[in-house]
């Protein structure tokens, strides 16, 4: 969600509330910056391979310059071969030294809508480690071959220096930009989720935007096409990566169970809510491969989805025990975003080891065993600001339209009351009504909001 339009200063106001109250740190401390420019003066050695005059681009928002990634896709049979180049965050940031402590208390990056908190220093997140186009880069870089049938398999692991081409954008990138055999292998890792019955649920991102009355309104930005098959390349990476980590008995794994029965049935209801059409017969996994990101209210209900899932979590390596993400259908890590999550640190160390026949360190095996709570509790607190900004955006929205009916459809009824998803727009609320049952109709009134406490109050009125 970003604000769009805030002339009252509804939302920004509100973002300082959510900062101070989840104690969202303004910048790092003096000796955290001072060590980070230090580092990033830090020049690659013989260590690092020379891939310069390898074709690497970068694919992000256009705003973007934490620049995790850069790629290049080339032909090998029928093979197609992804060189993921990845910074080389550990080149930078050495174990127990400052940035490091720092980045053990911060987890990952948090985002707002007015702006991030990162998990290193800009000088090395947006300058010296970020895969910017202006000089060569120590990376990590990461070949797999994606089979016709989508199947992948980490080939290499190398530290090299890269040198990116270009910076592209979601928004502009068109296919003469891209690599030869970029939409092919997104089409591959695809074709291979559908058969293996993943659940990989992409949202549209969340904007809320004032119009000419004065009026918040939640827009719904579908996701660009460049953007879901860039996603691609991650996936790929990160489930050769996991395979590999997983046959050396090793690494820390991204793991989730899929919506329960209960989570289900709510859903349901909440697709009644939006007016669509949820044959009796079809599971999840069936109608969320026909939604459609372009159409609000199939839009919403993949943000509803996601809310479902009973969340994700990480785990290390454990003997006799195959770690699974239901939403990928597949073991799986994360590896490809260590400006902005500690844990790919680690994980990227680990493969750098295993890809070349050597013996993981004590040191990053203690770490896998470490980073669990460490990442669920930088995550719990991510999603508790997602949630709190979510707040804000539905009493930015609802503001002004005290007093007005809503037609809604009950999605739970338990002892903290009756939770509802209106019909109209996506927000889901609370309500003290009696005698209702889980896909009920039901009329509200809005009675008052509160943009300090992020509070709605609904009655019911039919």
């Amino acid at each position: 969600m970003k604000a769009l339009h805030d002339p009252d200063s509804r939302l920004s106001d509100g973002l300082v509330a959510i900062r101070a109250q989840f104690k969202v740190p303004a910048a790092f401390p003096p000796e955290v910056e001072a060590a980070a420019a230090q580092a990033a003066q830090r020049q690659p050695g013989a260590d690092h391979v020379d891939r310069t005059a390898m074709p690497f681009v970068t694919l992000d928002p256009a705003s973007s310059t934490d620049l995790d990634q850069a790629f290049t896709i080339e032909a090998a049979g029928p093979d197609l071969l992804l060189h993921y180049a990845i910074a080389d965050v550990a080149f930078f940031v050495s174990d127990g030294d400052p940035v490091d402590r720092e980045a053990w208390a911060r987890g990952e990056t948090i985002y707002l809508p007015d702006g991030k908190a990162g998990l290193y220093p800009r000088v090395l997140s947006e300058g010296a480690a970020s895969l910017l186009p202006d000089g060569p880069r120590p990376a990590v870089i990461f070949t797999t071959s994606i089979a016709p049938d989508g199947s992948v398999k980490l080939q290499g692991v190398e530290r090299a220096v890269i040198r990116s081409r270009a910076k592209l954008a979601y928004e502009t990138a068109t296919d003469a930009d891209l690599p030869a055999g970029f939409a092919d292998l997104a089409a591959r890792i695809a074709a291979a989720e559908q058969r293996r019955g993943a659940a990989r649920v992409d949202p549209p991102e969340q904007e809320v935007e004032r119009d000419a009355d004065g009026h918040y309104t939640l827009r719904l930005r579908p996701l660009e096409q460049t953007e879901i098959r860039n996603a691609a390349l991650s996936l790929a990476s990160n489930l050769a990566v996991a395979d590999a980590l997983y046959a050396a008995k090793t690494g820390l794994f991204r793991v989730m169970a899929g919506p329960d029965d209960a989570a289900v049935v709510r859903l349901r209801h909440t697709a009644q809510a939006f007016g669509l059409d949820w044959p009796a017969a079809m599971d999840l996994k069936q109608f969320e491969a026909g939604l459609d990101q372009t159409k609000p209210a199939e839009a919403a209900f993949m943000l509803a989805v996601r809310r479902a899932g009973n969340g994700a979590s990480y785990v290390p390596y454990q003997e006799g025990v195959r770690p699974w993400h239901a939403a990928m259908a597949a073991t799986y890590c994360h590896s490809t975003a260590p400006l902005r999550r500690l844990a790919d640190r680690y994980v990227n160390r680990a493969a750098l080891e295993v890809a070349n026949g050597r013996t993981v360190p004590p040191e990053v095996e203690a770490a896998f065993h470490q980073l669990g709570p460490v990442m669920g509790k930088a995550e719990a607190r991510g999603s508790q600001i997602d949630r709190a900004v979510i707040d804000l955006a539905e009493t930015a929205i609802l503001a002004g339209q005290e007093g007005k009916s809503f037609p809604a459809v009950v999605i739970d009824v338990g002892d903290s009351g009756t939770r509802f998803q209106l019909c109209d727009l996506p927000v889901v609320a609370r309500t003290t009504a009696r005698g209702v049952a889980p896909g009920d109709k039901i009329t509200v009134r809005l009675v008052s909001v509160d943009p300090i406490r992020r509070e709605l109050a609904f009655a019911r009125i039919a």
